[in-house]
């Protein structure tokens, strides 16, 4: 209706004012954060540009107007960033990405997730012009494959945090460079990573002996034979403290034996192994009894009720 409409224009008008007085009296402003801000404009981000050049951290997650002419606009004042997180601008393609590797060289983290039109031409851009890269956040871009990872790998030495949930496309091959690249891993996200096997365990416990947090939640082709290997390494006598196992149909209690060499495990998701037990799991938490276990086990079928008998109930989710 065109009340609305007269509505969101106002809303917008207020924004760039509001942008324009931040431009204007704010020049010392480092941290800026516009989550879902979504009146958010190109025009917004220039008139930030133009007066908050000392800015280092902009959040500008779900702020789905901005196209690649705003993140332009944006890095060619702002020089400076070192934290942009971009979550949900789903407008935003490689181009874009192009602009940010030409001017944002102190750049640390970046977050990616679900702008799903990035490709591995963007990916290979910043990684070509970020290389104090330390957080990558590219989950849910799904168009992305290992050339995306070959980057990263040959590019970003510091690398601490990747998450590339539901990268389908991303395969041993990719992990297997990056693992020997980037030594200094420690925390990864692979969850829908269908294609992997237990020969990226065997990279990143050969080649990341700081890996603290990992899912591989759905990576259904994960057995218990790459679980021996990261209990095995560094990491998992000394540093590991998040293992995520969700729907690895593969895994068994085997698995669970091998993890007891984790002495530091913290908390543990099994979800969906169907092949894991109770009796498994009281086994490892005899000898890990701090360890969180977070398991579902399917309930069996209640008996008929006895006439005048109470309702039976059944226990589906199990925290142990």
């Amino acid at each position: 209706t065109s009340t609305d409409a007269q509505k969101s224009l106002t809303v917008r008008l207020l924004f760039f004012s509001t942008c324009y007085s931040l431009s204007r009296f704010c020049s010392k402003l480092k941290h800026l954060d516009l989550t879902s801000c979504v009146s958010v404009t190109n025009s917004s981000l220039k008139g930030i540009s133009e007066g908050c050049r000392n800015l280092e951290y902009l959040n500008l997650s779900w702020c789905d107007q901005i196209t690649k002419d705003g993140i332009e606009a944006l890095v060619r004042g702002c020089r400076g960033l070192k934290a942009l997180l971009l979550r949900g601008c789903t407008q935003l393609e490689d181009e874009a990405l192009k602009h940010i590797q030409n001017y944002c060289h102190e750049l640390v983290s970046l977050n990616l997730q679900s702008c799903s039109r990035i490709t591995d031409e963007g990916v290979v851009q910043i990684c070509r012009g970020c290389h104090r890269l330390q957080a990558l956040c590219l989950s849910g871009c799904s168009n992305l494959t290992d050339a995306s990872l070959t980057a990263l790998g040959l590019n970003c030495p510091r690398l601490q945090i990747l998450e590339a949930a539901r990268c389908s496309h991303l395969t041993d091959a990719g992990f297997t460079l990056l693992a020997r690249n980037c030594h200094e891993l420690e925390k990864m996200d692979l969850e829908e990573c269908i294609l992997i096997t237990d020969s990226t365990l065997i990279q990143l416990s050969i080649h990341c002996p700081k890996l603290q947090a990992l899912s591989l939640s759905h990576c259904e082709l994960i057995t218990d034979d790459g679980i021996l290997h990261l209990s095995n390494s560094t990491c998992g006598h000394e540093r590991l403290r998040v293992l995520e196992l969700d729907n690895c149909l593969l895994i068994t209690d085997v698995a669970l034996e091998h993890l007891e060499n984790c002495r530091g495990l913290e908390r543990l998701e099994l979800y969906d192994c169907q092949q894991v037990t109770r009796a498994g799991i009281k086994r490892m938490r005899a000898q890990l009894p701090h360890v969180k276990v977070h398991a579902y086990f399917a309930p069996v079928t209640p008996p008929t009720a006895v006439a005048g008998s109470g309702q039976r109930l059944c226990r589906c989710c199990v925290i142990l």
